[in-house]
């Protein structure tokens, strides 16, 4: 075997960028040992493997008991009385084929812990976590410790006497672009005033693309004194040369060096804990204490406490208190104890969905040696989940059974009681999104029981079908299922979790033409709706659908080791869209034109290539093929763009020989490949250098090539060269796809092809302009309107077009839809190379493929061990959404970022009020009127105004419905129903799925009022 075997990279796709290729590298020699295969165990397990190490071991001496079936997803009936790590083994190795996944059903032991780099304990005493935690740190294993009971987690990491972290953040390093540089001791460098460094004093830089003083690109890392966010002091350069312009400072990431105690030492030592929750500090401290007596407890009783025994509870508080003779704690959080001591029986599915995440994830930390490691204790609990207040707990405690035998939810209701287990199987809720949050929270759905009743139902609806690069971290899927809707495989995958859910998956994407399936009856059948979408316009749309028909919604998102999760109850919390924008502003076009100064703006130069040459220009000669309207339809947008357009098809249906663009074989396209990397990479840096010569200077004085602008240099074309070669490959290839002719990779024979290639001369010209802004690209365009010589141009294209003999079907071309995802099909390549010869033109460093297939395709980096954390988080809110917490302080909104091992559990913001007429409403409040009560004579405009009038005491002078104005003073239209004041207003039919009108009003009591209740008006 290679000392680096080659990473499927399409299996690993998303997490590599997160991970990186080197830290997957360094992740392929670990060797993990899991102990424990109950919940906790299987989780971790899980999340481990799919993220990709060389072997796991999952030890237990257990067997399978009705209990494990809460939250063991690997698990089910049919185990019962068997080994757990046996059971479980199989479905773990079909996670991931790169790793190797082994049983081991005997005691743990020293001699089986030598055979790893990493140890994981779950459902372990504390007297083997102290016997192995101490043996493990001695020889040099990494140690974790993973522990759930109830509503409470803990963690505990050891990594050894000294362990090395190569990246902390695992961001791109930073990097600026440097306007000047002074020759002096310290060199002052001044960055481009376009944006901020974001260097700290201290850190470390390299430079490149300096021109003048290029001794800096030669020398080693410099450490920086940090001045101010502009600049910054380097080295002494004063015997450097003179520097000229250009170059970009990039960061160096050094590595950083964490010691870690052994488990016996971190066990006294409180400064080790690590916040989850800022508000909780106290209670984390006495849980620190808590967990140790809970285990003294089990040792001295051979059982957990009791379910809700009261004794029990005053035992374990008397242990604690014990403890803290020692600890010292100022305070202790003793209902927190006595919560632990209620519920240490239950076991939760999204409680070890968090913590398992968590815990796996610091696996991944000190295999790959990125990302800042746990030191050393971390504690969680959603005791919030449990009753609001002591009546409602005694209440519990009266009219539930905790105990229950036989049942796959035995570990939920220990914690929650049967009744609620009742209430969880009648939920109808509606799911929106089967990805890699979907998955988790399908598998938590089916683990707790969420609409596996007679009257309860899961709606499932996502449009997609798998592709190989999901299954890395959308679990409920396998290679044999690629291609396949995941609705409907992510259905079956929790039915045979949990064959009691009952489920109905939908392949259909949410938008308003969904609404005839989604109307009315279905949103007011539902209990609740979960949100697991990759899009902010989606997840608008659907939090609007959940304002209007006033139904909770759980939230949630990843972006790498980033989450979070977001709670909305009707009437208590606010809304998703409340106060969020989507600022996604765009390059302007003259950067991407003619003064791009960063790889982003190269990539998306080529990506717009792309799209001009290979999509649009084919489709627009399909549509003059077929579309007899065509060119006088694209004369009505403009001259300048039907000069672009019409010539464009001219140009791809006019053979070469007569001047067009039109090959006739490969050898042709290859010629076409070799004159437009010529046209791009030398004539149009030759013009631009022509119009704005590289001394160029302003009107005040200053040279034009500084700052943002980066001084262009013309390209000469080697075909020896590796990414000019590459170019000519890709471009020759996409440009005989789109005429159906077949090209080849073999650069041999397209070498012998570019020897024949005759490339026109070019000389620049004063005629041609080059544009500073995209206003003045703008006014070029609406001069070409009034411009005699482009309408002759036009009417000469026209001439021509008209001219060309249209009935041979070969004529028609084949248009290319961009995917980043397939590897041979040239898209990649040819963005690659067009987008880095493009950055060599222009001195910006370039990118790799990894890099360049991750900007332009907009990926957004994805791993299993955050989305499992943000799922579990996302169903602990939704126990309290089904048990109906009405205090706003009970719930939480989280933000995560767990390479940085930072949490911010924050309560909810209440929905901002406004008064109309001195009454009070908010964004929930709403006049839901029966358009037809009950089945009569639909209303008029005038009876929804008397109703109005009667019920709430306002009267509407103004009404809307969208943009059109319903009424406005037309007292003829007080006669007419609201549904033909509608159809006339809007010039449509009113949809016959459409049950509810949102009608917005202007009432004359409070005319300028910014905020008006909506009129929901029902035609049912």
């Amino acid at each position: 075997m290679s000392e680096n075997p080659e990473i499927d990279e399409e299996f690993y796709s998303r997490q590599l960028y997160v991970l990186g290729h080197d830290a997957m590298h360094l992740m392929d020699a670990a060797n993990v040992l899991i102990a424990g295969m109950r919940g906790l165990g299987v989780e971790i397990a899980k999340n481990v493997i799919l993220v990709g190490v060389k072997s796991v071991t999952v030890q237990d001496e257990g067997r399978t008991e009705w209990t494990d079936l809460s939250s063991q997803f690997f698990l089910n009936e049919s185990h019962l009385g068997q080994n757990r790590a046996s059971c479980s083994q199989q479905r773990l190795s079909a996670l991931n084929p790169h790793v190797k996944v082994a049983a081991h059903t005997g005691p743990l032991d020293q001699e089986l812990l030598l055979r790893f780099q990493v140890v994981v304990l779950t459902d372990s005493s504390l007297d083997d976590q102290r016997r192995f935690g101490d043996f493990c740190h001695s020889k040099g294993i990494k140690f974790i410790v993973a522990d759930t009971k109830g509503l409470c987690g803990q963690l505990f990491c050891d990594f050894g006497k000294e362990f090395e972290v190569l990246d902390l953040d695992g961001d791109p390093p930073a990097s600026a672009m440097i306007e000047s540089i002074s020759k002096e001791n310290p060199g002052l460098l001044i960055c481009t005033t376009d944006e901020k460094h974001s260097f700290k004093d201290g850190s470390k830089v390299c430079f490149s693309h300096v021109r003048g003083m290029t001794e800096l690109n030669n020398i080693g890392p410099v450490e920086i004194k940090f001045r101010c966010p502009y600049s910054f002091l380097i080295c002494d350069n004063s015997d450097f040369s003179e520097y000229q312009r250009g170059g970009v400072a990039t960061q160096v990431k050094e590595p950083c060096l964490f010691t870690f105690k052994p488990f016996s030492e971190a066990l006294l030592d409180h400064q080790l804990l690590i916040m989850t929750d800022s508000g909780k500090m106290l209670r984390h401290k006495t849980l620190h204490l808590a967990f140790q007596a809970l285990h003294r407890f089990v040792k001295e009783e051979q059982r957990l406490p009791g379910l809700r025994s009261q004794s029990d509870a005053d035992a374990l508080l008397a242990i604690v208190r014990e403890l803290n003779t020692v600890a010292q704690l100022e305070h202790l959080d003793e209902a927190a104890v006595k919560s632990l001591s209620y519920t240490a029986q239950g076991d939760l599915a999204p409680l070890n969905a968090f913590i398992g995440g968590l815990a796996a994830l610091e696996v991944i930390k000190v295999c790959s040696h990125k990302f800042m490691p746990l030191q050393q204790w971390l504690y969680f609990d959603a005791l919030e989940c449990l009753p609001e207040t002591e009546e409602e707990e005694d209440q519990l405690a009266k009219t539930n059974s905790f105990s229950a035998k036989g049942t796959r939810y035995e570990g939920q209701i220990a914690v929650f009681g049967s009744q609620f287990q009742e209430k969880l199987g009648r939920q109808k809720y509606f799911l929106v999104g089967a990805g890699a949050i979907g998955c988790e929270l399908l598998k938590n759905f089916a683990l707790i029981g969420l609409g596996a009743g007679e009257e309860g139902c899961i709606t499932l609806t996502d449009m997609d079908s798998i592709e190989k690069s999901n299954l890395n971290r959308q679990f409920l899927f396998r290679s044999q299922d690629v291609g396949k809707p995941k609705s409907e495989v992510a259905a079956e995958a929790v039915k045979a979790m949990n064959p009691q859910m009952n489920i109905t998956p939908h392949q259909n994407f949410l938008d308003e033409d969904s609404e005839r399936v989604y109307d009315y009856h279905f949103f007011m059948g539902l209990d609740g709706v979960a949100a697991a979408l990759d899009n902010v316009e989606a997840r608008v749309y659907l939090d609007g659908r959940c304002v209007q028909h006033n139904k909770p919604l759980l939230e949630g998102g990843t972006q790498g080791n980033l989450g979070h999760t977001l709670v909305v109850v009707p009437h208590l919390t606010e809304s998703y869209t409340t106060e969020k924008t989507n600022s996604d502003g765009g390059i302007p076009l003259c950067t991407l034109k003619n003064f791009p100064h960063n790889i982003s703006h190269t990539l998306q130069w080529a990506r717009d290539q792309f799209e001009g040459i290979f999509k649009l220009n084919p489709d627009n000669v399909n549509s003059f093929l077929r579309d007899a309207k065509f060119v006088e339809q694209t004369l009505s947008s403009g001259v300048a763009e039907a000069l672009e357009v019409l010539g464009g098809v001219w140009s791809s249906l006019s053979d070469m020989k007569d001047g067009g663009q039109r090959p006739s074989n490969w050898e042709d396209c290859v010629s076409w490949a070799r004159c437009k990397w010529e046209t791009l990479y030398n004539n149009d840096i030759r013009q631009l250098l022509h119009y704005f010569p590289s001394d160029k200077v302003t009107d005040f004085g200053l040279r034009f090539w500084s700052g943002s602008k980066r001084c262009p240099h013309q390209l000469t074309f080697d075909p020896n060269n590796k990414t000019h070669l590459e170019y000519v490959v890709a471009a020759a290839n996409l440009y005989g796809q789109i005429y159906g002719i077949n090209g080849t990779r073999d650069c041999a024979s397209i070498r012998e092809i570019l020897n024949r290639v005759c490339v026109p001369p070019f000389t620049p010209s004063s005629s041609v302009t080059s544009h500073l802004t995209d206003e003045e690209m703008e006014e070029e365009k609406e001069k070409k309107e009034s411009n005699d010589s482009d309408k002759e141009q036009l009417e000469e294209l026209k001439r021509k077009l008209a001219s060309l003999s249209l009935e041979n079907p070969a004529m028609r071309m084949y248009p290319i839809t961009f995917e980043k995802d397939d590897d041979r099909n040239f898209h990649i390549d040819y963005i690659v190379a067009a987008s880095n010869l493009r950055a060599e033109n222009y001195d910006i460093p370039a990118a790799d493929r990894h890099q360049s297939k991750g900007i332009v395709g907009r990926i957004i980096p994805a791993i299993v061990t955050t989305t499992a954390a943000v799922a579990g988080l996302m169903c602990l809110e939704l126990y309290k959404v089904v048990q109906g917490h009405k205090k706003i302080t009970s719930y939480r909104n989280a933000f995560v970022h767990l390479a940085f091992r930072r949490f911010v559990m924050s309560y909810p913001n209440q929905p901002k009020s406004f008064e109309v007429a001195g009454q009070k409403f908010s964004q929930w409040d709403n006049f839901l009127v029966d358009g037809r009560r009950g089945g009569q004579q639909e209303m008029t405009l005038g009876d929804l105004f008397q109703h109005i009038r009667e019920k709430y005491n306002l009267n509407v002078c103004r009404l809307f419905y969208g943009s059109a104005m319903l009424y406005n003073g037309q007292t003829e239209r007080l006669q007419q129903s609201v549904s033909y004041v509608v159809r006339m207003a809007t010039k449509a039919d009113i949809p016959p799925h459409k049950r509810m009108l949102e009608l917005v009003p202007t009432f004359a009591e409070d005319e300028d009022c910014d905020s008006e209740p909506t009129i929901r008006y029902l035609l049912l």
